[in-house]
């Protein structure tokens, strides 16, 4: 193995260092080991070895927030009755509201 003497210094969100650690810990790894395996990883295959992307939401997905949207706006103004829990909604359902 190589000698390990390349520091490198990264600036990371307290949480989120804290929480990688816990899940790399119980992995069985540590930080240090992490970092050189990505960066064999990125040598390896001449780049990022994982996705990077920023995913878009799916039609279906976009229409259904839309409806959820209305669904709340209708709610507000009163045009749709809300339910606090499922026995209000089978009384009016019994009632043939």
């Amino acid at each position: 193995m190589a000698s390990l003497s390349g520091v490198i210094n990264v600036n990371v969100d307290p949480e989120l260092k804290k929480e990688a650690t816990a899940i790399l810990k119980g992995l069985g790894l540590n930080m240090s080991t992490l970092i050189n395996m990505t960066l064999a990883q990125v040598v390896k295959r001449n780049g990022v070895p994982f996705e990077v992307s920023n995913p878009k939401p799916s039609k279906e997905l976009i229409k259904a927030l839309k409806e959820a949207d209305k669904i709340i706006e209708d709610i507000k103004s009163g045009k749709r009755k809300s339910y606090h829990n499922i026995d209000e909604l089978f009384e009016d359902l019994d009632n043939g509201i």
